[in-house]
């Protein structure tokens, strides 16, 4: 991403990990959060993944011709067709975000994106789009706003976070377009 242009330093989201961790205490959002070396890919994690149980995610912060924001989780070995994909959701052309607008958005960096970023997003820019096995897994791994870390929640605390958040997925079987 050398060619993006750099974060607004002045931004200064709402939510960091510390207190994301807090909200979910607060509002009875049960987890268990992991430590462990900054992850950047779905390829660098796969032996500490395998440790943990649950579907692990790979995130995808994109912009549509139009200028939609979308976010789109998906279980880490799912192939996800951006073509197809844009055609189902109702988006323009979609290409990925840039670290300027993810920063703005989700209060995140790259390597850094999950739906968990979608508590920064309180003008409700970034539309939601989950894979429908992660709608369907009994737990699922997020990282809590950094990629040192990976959140794991039962269906029933991600949903109850969605939930407290106003948001509700366009859920997708990404399966079906492969």
């Amino acid at each position: 991403m050398t060619d993006q242009p750099a974060p607004d330093a002045a931004y200064d989201p709402a939510y960091d990990r510390d207190r994301l961790t807090d909200w979910m205490v607060e509002n009875d959002v049960a987890h268990v959060t992991h430590d462990h070396p900054a992850v950047f890919r779905v390829e660098e994690g796969l032996e500490l993944k395998a440790a943990l149980p649950g579907a692990h995610t790979k995130n995808l912060f994109l912009k549509d011709q139009k200028g939609r924001l979308w976010l789109i989780s998906a279980r880490q070995d799912t192939v996800i067709d951006l073509k197809r994909a844009a055609g189902v959701i109702g988006a323009a052309k979609l290409s990925f975000g840039n670290e300027t607008l993810m920063w703005e958005t989700l209060g995140v960096r790259p390597g850094s994106v999950t739906a968990l970023g979608l508590i920064n997003d309180t003008d409700r820019r970034v539309t939601f789009v989950l894979d429908q096995r992660l709608w369907d897994a009994d737990i699922v791994n997020f990282h809590p706003l950094t990629n040192t870390a990976t959140t794991a929640l039962s269906q029933s605390a991600f949903r109850r976070a969605l939930e407290l958040l106003g948001r509700e997925p366009i859920v997708v079987d990404f399966g079906a377009l492969a």
